[in-house]
Parts: C-alpha cells; structure tokens; sequence
C-alpha cells in the first residue's frame, strides 16, 4: 500500500490537456484521492486569480502552491498562508531594463496578474496555444506605467512572467538577449515554465521550496509526497518530492529527473499515476 499522503499537480502540460481543462477522468481520479484524505494540491507557475476554480470545484483540492512556490493559499478560503516576494530594490531595475523590449510581460502581485498596457500588443502576436493566448490576453488588469503603480501602491512582485512572440523568420524576439540579463542577476531565480517563456522569482524561491513549506505547513513528510510536471520551473519540484513524475509529453530535462513518467496530458496521464499510488 501506497503511503503517499500529498500529490502536488502543475496545471499547463499536466492536470490541463491541450484545450486547458481538466478531463473527467483526471476529475474522478482526484476526488477519489482526496475522499480517502489524501491532500491533492495545485503547484503552478500561474497566480492565485488565474487557477481554474470552477474546474477545481468538488474535487476536495483545498491548497495551491502558486507563482513557482512563492506564494501558498487556501483555495477554500482565499487566505494566502505564505508569500516570499521580490523586494522593488531587485525588480524596479529589472523592470527598466525589460520595458525596453518588445515583449509581454506579467507581474503576479499579491494573487493577481497585472501587466503594462504596452505589451498588449506583443500579446497578440504569440505563438502559443490559442487557449493559453486567450487566458494570456483576458485576464490581466492593465496599467499605463507598472514601475509607478508599484511605488504608489507599495506593493511587490511574486513572479514576473514573459512571453515573446517570433519574427518573420520564427526566431523569439528579444528573448535570447532577455535571458543573458536575467541569468547573470543572483538576485532572482529564472526558469522557463513553457512555450518557450521565461518567468523569474526570488533567488531560492521555486516549486521544491513551496512543496517543502506546504508539507510542514499540513505535517506531512516529505517522504510521503509526490509531485508531477512537464517543464523547467517543474524541476525543482520533482526532485525536492519523494517520487517525481513527468508527463510524456514533458520536456527531456524534466523527463531526466524524474522517477516516474506517466502518459501525456492528453491521456489522462494525471489520473494514472494517481491511480497507481493511491489504490
């Protein structure tokens, strides 16, 4: 018998199939667990007001490792339990440097998304899933000058999260140049969370820490954990669990870590491995 107590499940690529919902039978799955006081949790690189709530409803999922581990809420009561931002001393230069690209960028602060109005029109341009491209373009409140909104508001960054959109010839404007910056900055921690996006959070902050506080937060050891994704901000995840699994469909850094590799997200890959060690 399986003594897995917590399953940690990234939504892009994982618990959402191609169309970004989540199948019957991945939905069947995790209320099986959760009825048998399993803890099914949501670990996602999206913030708090971008998780599927309606999707999630009567399935018992009750926490959401959200923005890459640097923020933890109670979906059931919309309390965030744990937040780990950017001071505006690392991202205000960040900020400067990145509002002179031509891409779209998200700020998730405090569980919402916002974004310069000025990248609405890279966002238009993506390339990536039509379904992605529309929660991209629909969800975020828009502001004339982000750095500005900041300081008058005195708020900080959770994550940041960039898109680029590629040029005549396919090549991502911008991004190339993007990444050198921020990789060469100890301040932060930059992964890539798909479809060739780039997304950055505190240095030390990533789904594996998030996991880590989760766990203590609901008194579980971290040998009784298990935690599935698909791509790079997943990794930290899938090696800080006791069992790490990757979607087939998953990128092949991801698929190196991992100790498990189910089906794809197409093929209800989170409901078999949930089947598998929660019988």
């Amino acid at each position: 018998m399986s003594n897995i107590k917590l399953i940690a499940l990234d939504l892009d690529g994982t618990l959402f199939n191609s169309q970004s919902k989540i199948s019957s039978g991945n939905l069947a799955a995790i209320k099986s667990a959760t009825e048998k006081g399993i803890y099914i949790v949501i670990s996602s690189g999206r913030p708090f007001c971008g998780l599927p709530f309606e999707q999630l409803e009567g399935t018992g999922i009750r926490y959401a490792i959200t923005t890459n581990g640097s923020a933890i809420y109670d979906i059931t009561t919309k309390e965030c339990i744990y937040e780990n931002c950017m001071d505006r001393s690392i991202t205000t230069p960040i900020l400067s440097f990145l509002l002179s690209k031509d891409i779209h960028m998200d700020a998730f602060i405090h569980g919402d998304a916002i974004s310069p109005k000025k990248c609405l029109e890279a966002a238009y341009k993506l390339a990536s899933p039509a379904p992605l491209k529309k929660y991209i373009i629909e969800s975020r409140t828009r502001v004339e000058d982000l750095p500005r909104y900041l300081e008058e508001n005195n708020l900080e960054i959770q994550k940041m999260t960039l898109n680029f959109y590629p040029d005549e010839k396919g090549i991502l404007v911008d991004r190339e140049e993007v990444k050198a910056f921020l990789l060469q900055n100890p301040n932060i921690t930059c992964v890539s969370g798909g479809y060739n996006n780039l997304e950055f959070t505190k240095a030390g902050v990533d789904k594996g820490e998030g996991l880590k506080m989760l766990a203590r937060y609901l008194h579980i050891p971290m040998e009784d954990t298990m935690a599935v994704g698909d791509t790079e901000n997943d990794i930290s995840i899938l090696k800080a669990a006791a069992i790490g699994v990757a979607m087939a469909n998953a990128t092949e850094d991801v698929k190196a870590v991992a100790d498990e590799i189910t089906l794809s997200n197409d093929e209800d890959g989170v409901a078999a491995i949930i089947s598998k060690y929660t019988f």
